[in-house]
């Protein structure tokens, strides 16, 4: 029997008064947020610190700074220092960014930008305790009947006066404790499976490099019977029959129809049942389309231009719009399928112009050269990568389900524990002394495969929302 399985109901319950929180523990109390929070604002004037914090994933990081550049103000005056226990809230645009992970716990003195909400506990109240009570209002959703104006901002009165559920100090240390050993050992496994999901993602993308560059004749798995010298350096050879062509040769671009839509303007929308595509892939729902077609689209900016974290060349089908941060090209005569894993296998590094600011300009895109089957060819090496990497797929998507199910799991068991759903008294007192380790390395990535990413950077929190 699991750990969880061994949680059970406390003795009596009360009615909290507050329709979403339902029942609370008897000796519970609920307070208004007032009572147990305080919002705290402290400038950076004289520049008296340095180390720049930003909220990642649900947690608060050290940035690097070699990702400093471009990102924040040269003097940092504008930034607000915190202090470890501190809880920071991503408060902004809430009408356009449904997504959770908008709360984090600070723990390093340092500065982060005054865009984020930040605020103390104070009373009954602990540090670690109160940042869990609103991480649960932040996965749940609560957070979202709250805030005010066209982008539904969350300011300091919209916390005075939520409801919180308070046990007692002892208490609040047994649930922060159980909280984080089940997180840690679920964290874990998350990222073991994200591992996998890495691991046949670069197999599956290795059958279409082969396949798409002519290195291997997919229909039949050996190389090709002839080839010949490309002339190209970073191409190689090809096989006999296919010709050396051009990106502007092969695609119209369509660049001339993108229009930019600010976080406000997709704000106002009401309908939201299109598409809105960046640079990275869909990035929000906007009431109208500008396109009604099948198109292959090439991120323009970004640092994914260089770190490759998310795919380049993404298909977009039926209706959608399209922002000024892709390139919108359409086949003239190949395969769309074929085109985009040519594509997407090109290293793109010799292009790209700004050091601070990645960018992949029309004209340098268009120039590229490409080496490519006849049509015929292109469909049949479509079919048959299609059936050579089914099983891969399977896999692949087996495991994204997989992970979805953990992470309600997660969400649903950290939100019954803090709000006293389930007494985890005992089970706390019970855990072994030493936590569970999970590898720090990189961002524990909490988004669902194909979902919107979560905005987790200050470069998000731009004024135009299109970043």
């Amino acid at each position: 029997m699991t750990l969880a399985a061994k949680l059970r109901s406390y003795p009596a319950y009360k009615d909290s008064g507050v329709p979403w929180l339902g029942e609370v523990p008897e000796h519970w109390e609920v307070k208004p947020g007032r009572a147990v929070y305080g919002s705290k604002l402290v400038g950076n004037t004289g520049l008296v610190e340095k180390q720049v914090l930003s909220l990642s994933y649900g947690r608060i990081v050290i940035k690097p700074e070699e990702k400093l550049h471009g990102l924040v103000p040269e003097s940092f005056e504008t930034y607000q220092v915190v202090e470890p226990g501190d809880i920071i809230i991503r408060a902004t645009d809430l009408q356009n960014d449904k997504t959770s992970l908008r709360v984090g716990q600070v723990h390093d003195r340092g500065i982060i930008t005054a865009a984020y909400l930040c605020l103390q506990t104070r009373g009954r109240l602990t540090p670690d305790y109160g940042y869990q009570l609103l991480n649960v209002y932040d996965l749940k959703k609560i957070l979202y009947g709250y805030g005010s104006g066209l982008r539904q901002n969350l300011d300091w009165s919209d916390f005075k006066a939520m409801p919180m559920p308070i046990p007692d100090a002892e208490e609040q240390a047994a649930i922060v404790r159980f909280v984080d050993y089940i997180d840690r050992k679920i964290r874990r496994y998350i990222r073991a499976k994200q591992k996998l999901i890495k691991l046949l993602e670069e197999q599956k993308q290795a059958i279409i490099h082969r396949a798409v560059t002519g290195q291997i004749d997919v229909r039949t798995g050996k190389p090709y019977p002839a080839y010949k010298p490309s002339g190209v350096e970073w191409i190689g050879d090809i096989p006999e029959h296919w010709k050396l062509s051009r990106v502007k040769r092969e695609f119209r671009c369509l660049n001339r129809r993108r229009v930019p839509l600010s976080s406000v303007e997709r704000g106002s929308m009401v309908d939201r049942q299109y598409d809105y595509y960046g640079a990275s892939g869909v990035i929000d729902k906007v009431d109208d389309y500008l396109f009604d077609d099948e198109l292959l689209l090439i991120a323009e900016d970004g640092a994914n231009l260089v770190l490759r974290n998310l795919p380049l060349a993404i298909i977009a089908r039926g209706k959608f719009w399209v922002n000024n941060h892709a390139h919108i090209l359409k086949p003239l005569r190949g395969n769309l399928e074929f085109m985009a894993g040519l594509m997407e296998s090109l290293s793109y590094m010799p292009w790209i112009s700004g050091a601070a600011q990645p960018k992949l300009t029309q004209d340098r895109l268009m120039g590229i050269v490409i080496a490519v089957p006849p049509r015929g060819e292109q469909d049949a090496i479509v079919e048959a990568t299609a059936e050579k990497t089914a099983g891969l797929q399977t896999a692949i998507h087996g495991a994204r389900c997989e992970l979805e199910l953990v992470r309600e799991y997660r969400r649903r068991l950290i939100a019954n524990v803090v709000t006293g759903k389930v007494d985890v008294r005992d089970a706390a007192a019970s855990l072994p002394k030493e936590p569970v380790e999970i590898e720090e390395e990189g961002e524990l990535d909490e988004t669902i495969p194909d979902e919107a990413d979560v905005a987790t950077d200050d470069e998000e929190l731009k004024a135009d929302g299109d970043a």
